[in-house]
C-alpha cells in the first residue's frame, strides 16, 4: 500500500510541475503577445503622428505659397519658398521640408495633346536626352506609352506588343502619366538611365510652360537646339538672385542671337510645386510628397500625395 501511495503522490507531483508549466508558458507567452500588441499600437499611433506633422509641413508650404503670389508674378530661387526647412523639434518630433518648383521640368504630359504627339514638344524632350547623354529613341517610346492609339511611333515608338511579350507582360496605359516612376516601365528606360532623366522631367496634369528662372542647365539647353551647356550656364548666372523680369529679358540674352528657332512654352512664374516633408518620431519616419496647384486668385490646392517617392 506504501509503494501504491508512493506511486500515486509521484504523478500527482508531475502532473502538478506540468501543470505549473503549461500556465506559466501560457502566462509568459501572453505577456509577450501582449508587449507585442502594445509595441505595434505606439508604431501605428506614432506612424499616424508622424503623418499630421507632415501635413503640417504641407500647410506651411501653402502658405508661403500663397503669400508669395499676393507678394509678385516672378518666381525664382531667391524667394522665400525656395528656402529649405532645417530640421525643427515639435513636441518629440523633428520635422524638415521644401518646396520646389516643377516647372523648372519638362513636363513629360506636354508630349501628347489631344491624345496626339505634339512633335515640337517631342522634338524639345529629345534635345533634353540627348543633353543628359541618353539615347533620344526613348521620347516616341514615351510618346506611344500616353497616347490615344496603338499604333507604333515611327521609328523608335513602343506599344502593347512590346510589352506583352515580357516576364512579367504588361499594356500601355494610353493616358498621361501620373508619376515619373512610370518611366521605370517604359522601353528603353532602365535604372541608370530613370536615375539621370528623374531630376529633369514632372508630371503635371496639364500642359506646363517652363519657367527659365528655375530650370535645370539640361532643360534650357533643350529648349532651342544648339545650345551648349556653357551657353546654358550662361543663362543661369544671368538670371542671377532675382530671375528674369519677364519673357524678353530671357529672349533677348546673347546666347540666342544667333539662333532662328523660336522660343515659346516658356514663363518666369510658376502654378505647380513640389512640397518635400521629413518627419522622424523616436518609433516611426514619415516622408511624404504633395503636388500643389497654385491658381491666379492666390489659392493652392493639393493635387495629389505620395509617401515614399514622387
Amino acid at each position: 500500500m506504501l509503494a501504491k501511495h508512493s506511486h500515486q503522490t509521484g504523478v500527482a507531483l508531475v502532473t502538478a510541475l506540468l501543470v505549473t508549466a503549461i500556465a506559466t508558458v501560457t502566462a509568459v507567452s501572453m505577456a509577450a503577445r501582449q508587449q507585442l500588441d502594445l509595441r505595434r499600437t505606439a508604431n501605428v499611433l506614432d506612424t499616424d503622428q508622424a503623418y499630421l506633422f507632415a501635413l503640417g509641413v504641407e500647410a506651411w508650404a501653402r502658405q508661403i505659397l500663397i503669400r508669395d503670389r499676393k507678394d509678385g508674378n516672378i518666381d525664382h530661387p531667391g524667394e522665400d519658398w525656395a528656402t529649405v526647412l532645417p530640421p525643427i523639434a515639435v513636441e518629440g518630433a523633428l520635422l524638415s521640408g521644401s518646396i520646389e518648383d516643377l516647372q523648372g521640368r519638362f513636363n513629360l504630359n506636354n508630349l501628347v495633346q489631344n491624345g496626339a504627339a505634339s512633335e515640337k514638344d517631342v522634338q524639345q524632350f529629345r534635345r533634353l536626352l540627348q543633353a543628359l547623354g541618353l539615347d533620344t529613341k526613348i521620347a516616341l517610346a514615351v510618346v506611344d506609352w500616353m497616347d490615344a492609339d496603338e499604333e507604333l511611333s515611327f521609328p523608335d515608338g513602343a506599344e502593347d506588343n512590346e510589352y506583352l511579350g515580357k516576364a512579367q507582360p504588361y499594356r500601355t496605359p494610353n493616358r498621361p502619366m501620373a508619376s515619373p516612376s512610370e518611366l521605370l516601365l517604359v522601353q528603353g528606360v532602365d535604372r541608370q538611365a530613370y536615375e539621370t532623366l528623374a531630376p529633369h522631367v514632372a508630371t503635371l496634369p496639364v500642359r506646363t510652360p517652363i519657367n527659365v528662372n528655375t530650370a535645370t542647365a539640361p532643360v534650357l539647353m533643350s529648349l532651342v537646339e544648339g545650345l551648349s551647356p556653357s551657353d546654358a550656364e550662361q543663362l543661369i548666372e544671368a538670371r542671377g538672385d532675382e530671375g528674369y523680369e519677364n519673357i524678353s529679358a530671357f529672349k533677348n540674352q546673347d546666347v540666342f542671337k544667333d539662333k532662328t528657332e523660336t522660343i515659346d512654352n516658356i514663363s518666369v512664374a510658376s502654378n505647380f510645386f513640389m512640397v518635400s516633408a521629413n518627419v522622424r518620431l523616436e518609433r516611426a519616419q514619415t516622408q511624404l510628397y504633395s503636388l500643389l496647384s497654385r491658381n491666379n486668385d492666390a489659392s493652392a490646392q493639393v493635387v495629389m500625395r505620395a509617401q515614399g517617392a514622387y
